[in-house]
């Protein structure tokens, strides 16, 4: 759909998408290991796992759309 397109249209190229799906994951899991780590999670900081887990398999769907493969890039 329209998201779809403008957050591909924001990736130039596959490498980028990559490195955005690294990013990504390492926020989302910083954002669920503090709120995790919270005695009384608020919603505000558990809307921000859900936002942050959204974005990240958004991410990796338009990977698996691509048929891209992190290893062969890694390999460069």
């Amino acid at each position: 759909g329209n998201i779809r397109q403008a957050i591909a249209g924001c990736i130039v190229g596959d490498e980028q998408l990559l490195e955005a799906i690294f990013t990504v994951e390492r926020e989302w899991k910083r954002v669920q290991s503090i709120v995790e780590q919270s005695i009384e999670p608020t919603i505000d900081g558990q809307n921000r796992v859900a936002i942050a887990q959204a974005k990240y398999m958004f991410l990796l769907r338009e990977a698996k759309r691509r048929q891209l493969n992190a290893l062969r890039y890694g390999q460069s």
